[in-house]
């Protein structure tokens, strides 16, 4: 039996078309445009997932904390900790490890974690240009060594996704998003959408995957650039 979480219940069965691209990511303020299929994705989220598992000690139930913007490496690193069973919050209080994106203030804003990865959020997927500080771990370079497949334990759905929802409340609730969107398995849905936690990350991100669809994820906005954007990606679902 494998680990019955939101990675496992809704990643898993896009893997049947690996080459499917699942998410593309524009970032208008440095021009940058990636493409992600879903084996990719999955190879991202593995390697985090197993990093997690074997330098943390992330098992289920151990509450991770996410302070991202949305981007593609926040994907891995959502689908990667819930892989592991993971609770996923936005507060580092009691978390095992955070997640801080490189303007994060250590000095300003202490966190107390045994681990505070630092991602890059490089759109080619390069660590920090610096070598971090004040005890603070450069997430990408961290992870590189780390294996492409990973082997979840078992255990029950019934483990939290967020806290106060389960892995089957946080599915239920995201493919319910799905359907009020009328997002299908063939769409392309466009998002300028912060991934607040938990609604934001539900109507975002998890209903895409719920629908089987494709994201077209766009930060620091160019507004003139949308409509042209939205012909070149054909995009059936604009969630704006």
């Amino acid at each position: 039996m494998r680990l019955l979480t939101v990675t496992e219940k809704l990643l898993r069965p896009l893997l049947a078309t690996p080459a499917t691209p699942l998410i593309t990511y524009y970032d208008d303020a440095l021009g940058a445009r990636v493409e992600l299929s879903r084996a990719t994705t999955a190879n991202w989220a593995a390697k985090t997932a197993n990093w997690l598992r074997d330098e943390w000690d992330v098992e289920p139930g151990a509450r991770v904390a996410v302070c991202l913007p949305a981007h593609w490496q926040t994907v891995g690193v959502f689908l990667g900790a819930w892989w592991c069973g993971a609770t996923i919050t936005d507060d580092p209080a009691g978390a095992e490890v955070v997640f801080v994106p490189p303007d994060h203030t250590p000095g300003l804003d202490p966190i107390s974690a045994p681990a505070v990865a630092v991602v890059a959020l490089d759109p080619l997927g390069r660590g920090l240009a610096a070598e971090p500080t004040d005890g603070t771990l450069d997430y990408l370079n961290e992870i590189r060594a780390h294996g492409d497949h990973f082997d979840p334990p078992a255990v029950s759905g019934g483990v939290e996704a967020f806290p106060g929802s389960t892995v089957d409340d946080a599915l239920a609730a995201a493919r319910e998003r799905a359907e009020e969107l009328g997002i299908g398995s063939a769409d392309r849905v466009l998002s300028t959408q912060d991934w607040s936690i938990p609604d934001g990350v539900l109507g975002g991100l998890l209903a895409v995957l719920a629908a089987g669809a494709s994201l077209v994820q766009c930060a620091n906005v160019d507004p003139a650039a949308l409509d042209n954007r939205r012909i070149a990606e054909r995009i059936t679902v604009d969630l704006g």
